[in-house]
């Protein structure tokens, strides 16, 4: 209690700093800036819209680093420079930056620390102010105040600055931004308060699974104000008077004079497909809207979509862990199509998608990072308050099996970007046809799916699972070392065969549904018996799940500490329990006793480390400890006591990491610097906090939750499309009383701590009673 104390005495403190401007609605409770050290590009992005594409952000070191296309970049709540405001921030996908200046011009962002370097300013913290839908910030070396909001096409630039006779505003276009890879190209011109153009990219995850590829983002912008002079650069070369500018490092600079608390407004179309689709973009969406009105409608959009699910009661912190977990959930996989239904194809070239007899498109089309590890989080909440974007994710990734032949794992522009070089997307289209989202050609659906699962001949790399082949033959995927730096286009096994397996089997498992409930006889019991694969890895001996090599012998010298041999992300400690779809057999192997015992001592263990990495600061810090929170493969684990009959240690070890793992500062987010991958964690943390998890990701032949105690009073769902509401009463909270000792679901006394998705999505109400002792 006393720590807890002492938090909310910091997070108040943060509130008094950092959030002065109350806002009102759930979004009061959200703080942007919690876990940003080490985040990802597209973590921190608050001047956005759910799902949109325009997503607004200052960068702090957007321009420098990122070799391997995944690491920590775009910005960093330690530092205390910024270098510009990006428009575009994806998975793999980044660029297009503003920067306003005073004084001598410069053309290059300079480096982080570095005064003078380049357009950089410093900042302080006390200036600084983020929310969903807005982001202000005073640039202490020019005076100026920079405002961002967006539509979902648009982005919105207000900077505000001091009298002088040299305001510059720069158009960076042509230079590296976050996760995008180098620049192949650029384009930009000027003319009459409108500036527009392009960049050509090659993010490093298209070059690995896609490589003649490229990914192109398109503006268009429209500025209130005239400039008194403009000029054209290439890096630090700049031309005064030229209005035109292609290549590598290409962009545009404006200068105004200005009065004291003049004010710069510049609205941008985004586009993935062309400068005129950005241009209607930007009419379409923000031809009449002031800063103000596009700043009110974006936090109304905010509110509206996180308060489907509202809360009260319980601890202030943890209401802002909740929305701020739920914001980053329905931040990531942002619009990839245009306003009059066009996409950007996986060949390059534009597609369409039907419209309305409103001119709306049918559907969206997403980027999207791999849905790896996802169905712990982001899918079960999309199902049970977002269905609707459920499905337009179905149909996103039918338009890629359409257009290139191939579901693809995690997809840039259409371009596929394998995040691991598995490919859950079958499990996760599955699963959504299990629990009723299926408005969408089902046939294609199950084609794409059965394909997924079952077909290693000519499959390419972007797909992922290249040695699904083997693992189709075999009934596992073989250890194989690899020798080539690629591990993931090995085609007869894979250094990390074990889990591949183990994924593997989920995933079948998962299709096999599917099957059966299209009456697929055959499928369903190939896909069944794969689905068992995982049996095969199972050593008795050990009682741990062993990685075999290609003759189906146990490797040697086997420490089940030891990862990324056998094991990807992880070791043998921590997937031996990734048996999502049948723990019950997996409980049964190892005994309910045994099972029970050697799970409670690795979360007595781990609790000292934090549940994952410590307080160190990298995303695979906790990949050789026993358990690791901080990344996917162990997100389920803490729910799996209720098939041991214990469900009391889950309620007890899921409090645990979402009091412990979970943190409300820069650094304390998601752990500490971990992988907070679109909103994966913050997901989880939803969840769990609502008291709600299914550990078979909604794949299972009737779909259910198993119920934990939530962390509030009450939890309302309101269910989209529906009258009816789903209602979670806990009464008063205490901090302690995590145990439940009784409840009832519509008046009814539960048989057992399991709620089905059907009764859940029909509406009711779950009451539990809580307790600070196991029943």
């Amino acid at each position: 209690m006393i720590k807890r104390t002492v938090l909310l005495l910091l997070i108040g403190i943060q509130g008094i700093l950092l959030y002065a401007q109350k806002e009102k609605g759930p979004i009061q409770f959200v703080r942007p800036n919690i876990g940003s050290a080490h985040s990802r590009y597209f973590f921190y992005t608050p001047a956005a819209v759910p799902f949109g594409m325009a997503k607004l952000a200052p960068s702090t070191n957007g321009s420098d680093g990122n070799a391997s296309g995944w690491e920590a970049v775009g910005y960093d709540d330690r530092h205390r420079s910024i270098e510009g405001f990006a428009n575009f921030h994806e998975f793999q996908i980044g660029g297009i930056v503003f920067a306003p200046t005073v004084g001598p011009l410069r053309t290059i962002p300079g480096k982080e620390g570095l005064k003078n370097s380049g357009y950089r300013s410093s900042f302080d913290k006390s200036d600084e102010y983020a929310t969903a839908g807005y982001y202000r910030v005073l640039l202490k070396d020019y005076k100026i105040k920079a405002e961002l909001t967006a539509t979902e096409r648009v982005g919105f630039h207000q900077y505000t600055f001091p009298e002088t006779d040299s305001a510059n505003v720069i158009f960076d276009i042509g230079h590296k931004m976050g996760e995008s890879g180098p620049v192949l190209d650029a384009e930009v011109t000027y003319d009459d308060r409108h500036i527009w153009g392009y960049v050509v990219t090659k993010p490093v995850y298209v070059q690995k699974y896609q490589e003649a590829a490229n990914v192109t983002m398109y503006f268009y912008a429209a500025l209130d104000q005239h400039p008194v002079a403009y000029g054209a650069f290439r890096d630090a070369a700049k031309y005064e008077g030229v209005k035109h500018m292609k290549g590598k490092g290409a962009g545009i600079y404006l200068r105004f004079k200005t009065r004291n608390g003049a004010k710069i407004g510049i609205k941008t179309g985004l586009s993935y497909t062309s400068v005129d689709n950005a241009k209607l973009n930007l009419m379409k969406e923000a031809s009449a809207l002031t800063f103000t009105k596009a700043k009110a409608d974006a936090i109304q959009k905010w509110n509206s979509s996180l308060g489907r699910i509202e809360v009260k009661g319980g601890l202030e912190v943890d209401r802002i862990k909740f929305y701020t977990g739920l914001f980053h959930a329905l931040l990531g996989r942002g619009l990839a199509d245009d306003v009059n239904g066009a996409y950007p194809k996986n060949d390059g070239t534009v597609g369409q998608i039907p419209l309305l007899k409103d001119g709306r498109p049918l559907h969206h089309h997403y980027n999207t990072d791999a849905i790896w590890g996802a169905f712990w989080n982001l899918t079960q909440l999309w199902a049970i308050a977002y269905p609707e974007y459920y499905n337009d994710w179905v149909q996103s990734q039918l338009l890629v099996y359409k257009d290139a032949g191939w579901l693809g794992d995690g997809i840039a522009n259409s371009k596929y970007v394998s995040g691991v070089g598995t490919n859950f997307t079958g499990l996760a289209i599955a699963a959504a046809y299990n629990v009723g989202i299926r408005n969408y050609d089902v046939s294609l659906a199950y084609e794409a799916v059965r394909k997924n699962e079952l077909e290693g001949q000519g499959r390419i790399p972007g797909a992922g699972k290249l040695d699904v082949g083997v693992f189709v033959k075999k009934g596992y995927s073989p250890y194989v070392k690899d020798l080539t730096g690629k591990p993931e286009l090995n085609t007869e096994g894979s250094p990390f065969g074990a889990s591949h397996t183990l994924e593997y089997a989920f995933s079948a498992f998962a299709a096999a549904q599917f099957a059966k409930g299209l009456h697929k006889s055959a499928d369903y019991k190939q896909l069944s018996k794969l689905s068992e694969g995982w049996k095969l890895l199972y050593d008795p001996a050990t009682k741990f799940i062993r990685p075999k090599d290609s003759m189906g012998v146990f490797l040697d010298k086997f420490n089940p500490l030891e990862s990324w041999r056998g094991f990807q992300e992880g070791n043998a400690w921590q997937y031996t329990f990734y048996v999502p779809h049948a723990p019950e057999q997996l409980v049964d192997l190892l005994g309910k006793e045994t099972f029970s015992k050697r799970l409670d001592s690795i979360f007595t263990i781990s609790q000292k480390n934090l549940f994952g990495g410590g307080k160190h600061i990298d995303a695979f810090a906790g990949i050789e400890g026993l358990y690791n929170h901080g990344n996917q493969p162990n997100l389920h684990v803490s729910w799996l006591f209720h098939y041991a009959g214990r469900p009391d240690l889950s309620q007890k070890w899921v409090r645990a990491i979402c009091n412990e793992f979970y943190g409300t500062d820069g650094i304390h987010g998601y752990g500490y610097g971990q992988d907070e991958d679109q909103g994966q964690l913050g997901a989880w943390y939803v969840l769990s906090a609502m008291g709600l998890f299914d550990v078979k990701g909604l794949t299972g032949e009737q779909p259910s939750f198993l119920i934990g105690a939530p962390l509030f009073e009450t939890v309302k769902v309101k269910l989209p499309g529906r009258k009816s509401s789903f209602l979670i009463e806990a009464g008063p909270q205490q901090p302690d009383h995590y145990y439940i000792q009784s409840g009832t679901f519509n008046g009814r006394p539960l048989k057992d701590l399991t709620l089905k998705f059907d009764e859940l999505n029909k509406g009711g109400v779950l009451k539990l009673a809580l307790s600070a002792l196991p029943k």
